[in-house]
């Protein structure tokens, strides 16, 4: 049986996630052994028309972009998002806050015209996603899972609780009672509360649970007597393309 075609896209963003890939160390030859990669530019010069998966990292926010991952997308059998920029815009989605010439004359000046810019898109604004893998930078463990899954042929279940449900099962005190602003009431579970674990508050790079109870985390900040104003700023850091039109 042949192997499945793997290729390995970046857009906008720092290119994070795909370090973490090369970063597997043990998993890596694993890896390797199970698929071909076929493509990846940050490790190789090969080229290939078509693909059974491509993992795709970064945010949209160019007309080159739109274009080319819709060519992506019409030549792979399964599109998969890499980290938070892929998944919901990121930290490249602070921009749309702004009007988009504004933010083009604030970074190019008297060249603003030379570089064409749009408000940044997570690919699930122009593209049909089967899979998401989140985090900044994305979660190794959950790559290997949703890996593992697309090989064996099955379906990956991506989990939608908010943090606070895996901080409570690992018996973690709540940074709440610290007097920390912590995300994890509306963030995605799936990390395992990592940073809460090591008694650090979410920061919500997971992004956010398909419905998020805002205005319960408003009263519990409230009630513990911390800013909702900074709690919102904080949310917006990797989730202002979701919020657009939101209110804290």
């Amino acid at each position: 049986m042949a192997k499945p075609r793997v290729a390995i896209f970046d857009f906008t963003g720092c290119e994070g996630c795909e370090l973490s890939q090369l970063n597997f160390e043990d998993q890596l030859l694993d890896i390797l052994a199970q698929v071909d990669i076929v493509e990846w530019r940050e490790a190789m010069d090969d080229k290939a028309d078509e693909y059974d998966i491509a993992f795709v990292e970064g945010a949209l926010s160019t007309p080159d972009c739109i274009k080319r991952i819709h060519d992506i997308r019409r030549r792979t059998k399964v599109l998969v998002a890499l980290g938070a920029c892929a998944v919901d815009g990121g930290v490249n989605a602070i921009k749309n806050l702004h009007p988009i010439e504004e933010v083009r004359a604030t970074v190019y000046g008297q060249d603003q015209y030379l570089f064409p810019t749009l408000p940044a898109l997570p690919l699930s604004a122009v593209v049909k996603v089967d899979y998401n893998v989140r985090g900044c930078p994305m979660t190794q463990a959950e790559f290997l899972r949703v890996f593992t899954s697309l090989v064996m042929g099955k379906q990956f279940e991506e989990p939608d609780l908010a943090v606070c449900v895996e901080c409570k099962l690992n018996e973690n005190e709540c940074v709440y009672e610290r007097g920390m602003i912590c995300l994890g009431p509306v963030t995605r579970a799936g990390c395992n509360s990592h940073c809460t674990n090591f008694g650090q508050y979410c920061i919500g790079c997971r992004g956010l649970v398909s419905e998020p109870n805002l205005k319960g985390m408003n009263e519990v900040l409230t009630s513990h007597g911390l800013a909702v104003d900074e709690a919102w700023k904080r949310l917006q850091l990797y989730n202002a393309y979701r919020l657009q039109g939101v209110r804290a």
